[in-house]
């Protein structure tokens, strides 16, 4: 439900910022799309949460398991390289923070049952930009591209749950797709973008039990978030 809230708030945002951009007469930074290469930074928020898949030969009878996700902060630099004239390719190096509470429901104590994932990650995004055509001061446009992201809170080496830490791998790809809108203002560019980001290989990492109650039931967990990103180039 907060996933959606989360969405609904963007896209909101997104055409009320772009219904007011259009009203402008004056068409600002007229020649900026034509540069080979510009830089820029971002700020963002990010929602992110665990799918999960089960392994129905675990051993763990009526395994269940859920995730209460949280707001997170995300900023980062932008390199963009003008491939077309309406096809950019964009390096976005940056930091992403957030924090998830884990519920095994299947166990019986809360010392058990609920485990805290805080994360921080350099995330590293190589996106293709497809453009429309620019219309008086806004530019819309969609995004598609890949990731490496390296956790640095993942505790990939470190204690298992039976010394109460649930852990994940340090290092993954992910993929992400999204929408956005290029504003031109008078001596910059405003990008705001919605963005959907999928883990593609498992980030859980096994306890050392084979038999443990915590992750022996997980066949695959990998991130499944929401960045709303505010871009200024």
């Amino acid at each position: 439900m907060m996933s959606k809230k989360f969405i609904i708030f963007g896209f909101f945002l997104l055409t009320s910022i772009a219904f007011f951009a259009q009203r402008e007469k004056v068409e600002y930074l007229p020649t900026f799309d034509q540069r080979k290469i510009h830089y820029g930074f971002y700020l963002g928020l990010n929602q992110n949460d665990f799918k999960f898949s089960y392994n129905n030969n675990s051993g763990v009878p009526n395994a269940d398991i859920t995730v209460e996700p949280s707001v997170g902060f995300n900023v980062g630099l932008i390199a963009d390289l003008r491939l077309h004239k309406n096809v950019n390719l964009r390096l976005e190096p940056g930091l992403m923070t957030n924090s998830k509470k884990i519920y095994f429901n299947h166990l019986p104590t809360p010392q058990d049952s609920v485990r805290e994932v805080s994360s921080t990650y350099l995330h590293v995004p190589l996106i293709f930009k497809f453009s429309t055509d620019r219309y008086k001061n806004i530019r819309p446009y969609v995004l598609a591209g890949i990731s490496y992201d390296y956790n640095f809170s993942s505790n990939e080496e470190g204690e298992d749950n039976s010394g109460g830490q649930f852990r994940t791998k340090t290092s993954n790809f992910m993929y992400e797709v999204g929408v956005g809108i290029d504003i031109y203002l008078y001596y910059f560019k405003f990008s705001p973008s919605i963005r959907g980001v999928f883990a593609l290989p498992s980030e859980v990492k096994y306890d050392n039990d084979p038999n443990s109650a915590w992750t022996a039931p997980i066949n695959y967990m990998g991130t499944r978030g929401v960045f709303l990103t505010l871009a200024f180039e």
